[in-house]
């Protein structure tokens, strides 16, 4: 009773209230406060961007003296991932727990002593994703690098230290392993050059396994001369090989699960193809029609309705857990390892799998393998999105990472179940976070896809860099070409009667796509409005040689050349306008009036 009263007078009493009143705003401000801090902690850029988990330096070889010239890798330095051997140290598979169970190695990994052979130095092991699982970068024990292209994004994973190495500028190349992704994926987050070169074409002696039989050491660049020059070295391929014509595949399919507007990838993939001599125009085909196809064993994977690229990832992420459980199922139940819960989660996976049809897994490969082969042959190349998604925030809730984790597998399982080589290229930035595609190509065509990206590369950026200085997309799909949005500018314009504009805007729309005979056709309009009859002339024509049953060409042509007294060749513009099209009203007056003025 007297706790009541005490309560009622307390509440009544208006000083209390100040006193409450200050509490609370105290208590809001340290909140937001603590927000802050967290987020600017979140976001901090660390010394060498958290890349490394140890800095040290690897001496190349001697050199040759001269006149010897010199190596090809000659001042150029490195990064590892934490999964090479090098001796006298040991690695730690990005887990403390690994490192203090392991001893030190007796040689140094065969892919690190190749690179010092030929004049590079190394100069640190880089954080991964422990025991090469997980694709998001992060690592509980040694911190997530920070992504330099992207700071409050993940790097991803598994090579995250080693993409950001590069990306940073810390190092001129890096190396790492690539099993279901571990380069490709950190590779399009941070905006840098990936490759995934075909299965056993470089040595994985003296490197920490995940699944032998989609492990892979690839290489992280930001140019594609020097992925060019460290492919050239680490594959040991020929210099010089005869120049193919290129069939580039854009898989349409692929690029439909992209969160990405197609006018920033496969707009800027067709039209570099179009342009540059030695390609064939692209073909666009399902890639997961052709592979349900052409991979029989496909069916064992099929369950739950689901299509064909889920059923082959389903099947890589089987061969991965069999491999890792045979692998090290022993180390994980005696030493049990403090994982990230990330990591955690996919290490039960497959340790506690169980695996009834291990063939199927192996059939799925050599069959993949095969239809890749059939498809490609010696000079195809296939255009994917490298991952479906831009890179996640940090500390993202599992249900996003669950949803990156089945979004990009089913992507990433085509060169990894096949053996393919793969490259993932930099295009650009949507939304201000890197978009990375790829190009695959057949099982040992190593060569012919390095090549093929150097000479693409170039312009590829110059393509981006257009589309970049377009405005916003007016297809809430993302779907319209970069040149029709020009072209709707232009349009624009014209309805506002702002020739000189719309002139302008249809001038860009030409830069990005030559061969449109509406560009051309709609400028043409602009320019007689404004008296340029000899320009509006030279447009008509071009859209007439681009396009031979352009009616509005020959209108436009033909009051082009009324205009400056040429009937007769404006009399046989419009009566070809007629041919074409027999009701159009305003090609049978102008017939009529120039058959007066002719005759």
């Amino acid at each position: 009773m007297s706790l009541n009263a005490n309560m009622k007078l307390s509440v009544s009493n208006p000083k209390i209230w100040i006193v409450i009143g200050v509490t609370v705003a105290g208590v809001l401000i340290l909140a937001a406060e603590t927000r802050r801090r967290r987020l600017k902690r979140r976001c901090i850029v660390r010394e060498d961007y958290g890349a490394f988990i140890e800095r040290f330096q690897l001496l190349p070889f001697p050199q040759p003296p001269p006149p010897a010239a010199k190596q090809p890798l000659s001042g150029l330095t490195f990064a590892i991932n934490d999964v090479f051997d090098v001796k006298e140290y040991v690695s730690g598979f990005g887990n403390p727990d690994w490192k203090q169970t392991h001893e030190e190695a007796g040689r140094t990994a065969v892919a690190v002593t190749t690179l010092l052979k030929n004049g590079a130095t190394c100069v640190g092991n880089a954080v991964m994703d422990e025991l090469s699982f997980g694709i998001t970068g992060e690592n509980l024990h040694y911190g997530t690098p920070t992504n330099p292209a992207m700071p409050s994004c993940i790097p991803g994973g598994s090579c995250s230290g080693s993409a950001v190495a590069v990306a940073a500028k810390l190092v001129d190349f890096a190396i790492g392993t690539d099993t279901v992704g571990g380069v490709r994926i950190p590779a399009s987050f941070c905006g840098v050059l990936g490759f995934r070169p075909s299965h056993g074409s470089v040595s994985t002696i003296g490197v920490l396994p995940n699944s032998q039989s989609l492990d892979t050491v690839g290489i992280f660049a930001r140019d594609p001369f020097l992925l060019n020059r460290a492919g050239h070295v680490l594959l040991q391929l020929n210099q010089v090989e005869p120049r193919r014509t290129r069939h580039i595949i854009v898989a349409d399919d692929l690029f439909h699960l992209s969160k990405v507007p197609q006018q920033k990838t496969v707009y800027i993939i067709s039209k570099v193809t179009e342009k540059l001599s030695g390609y064939h125009s692209p073909r666009h085909m399902n890639i997961g029609q052709y592979i349900l196809s052409n991979v029989p064993s496909l069916k064992y994977f099929l369950q739950n309705g689901a299509n064909s690229l889920k059923a082959l990832s389903s099947a890589m992420l089987s061969l991965q857990r069999y491999e890792f459980k045979t692998n090290h199922e022993e180390w994980i139940n005696t030493v049990k390892p403090r994982l990230g819960s990330d990591v955690s989660d996919s290490i039960h996976a497959a340790i506690t799998a169980t695996h009834e049809n291990i063939e199927a897994y192996y059939m799925v490969r050599t069959e993949m393998r095969a239809a890749l082969h059939s498809l490609l042959k010696d000079d195809g190349v296939i255009a994917v999105p490298t991952v479906a998604d831009t890179p996640l925030k940090l500390n993202s809730n599992k249900a996003l990472l669950s949803e990156i984790h089945d979004r990009a597998f089913p992507l990433l399982s085509i060169a990894s179940m096949s053996g393919c080589c793969q490259i993932s290229v930099p295009l650009g930035k949507h939304e201000d976070r890197p978009i990375g595609v790829s190009f695959i190509a057949n099982y040992g065509s190593d060569k012919f896809l390095l090549d093929t990206v150097l000479d693409m590369y170039e312009s590829l950026q110059v393509q981006v860099n257009a589309v970049t200085s377009l405005p916003p997309s007016l297809d809430s799909n993302g779907n319209m070409e970069a040149s029709k949005l020009w072209k709707e500018k232009g349009n624009a314009a014209y309805k506002g009667k702002q020739w000189q504009k719309a002139i302008n805007y249809y001038t860009e729309a030409v830069k990005l796509d030559e061969i449109n005979a509406t560009f051309y056709c709609n400028r043409a309009a602009a320019y007689l409005e404004l008296g340029s009859f000899q320009e509006a002339e030279e447009d008509c024509t071009k859209a007439i040689s681009l396009d031979k049953k352009n009616v509005k060409a020959y209108l436009r042509r033909g009051t082009a050349r009324e205009s400056v007294h040429r009937y007769k060749e404006a009399l046989h513009d419009f009566k070809r306008a007629l041919v074409l099209e027999p009701q159009n009203k305003a090609a049978k007056a102008a017939e009529k009036r120039l058959q007066e003025l002719v005759s």
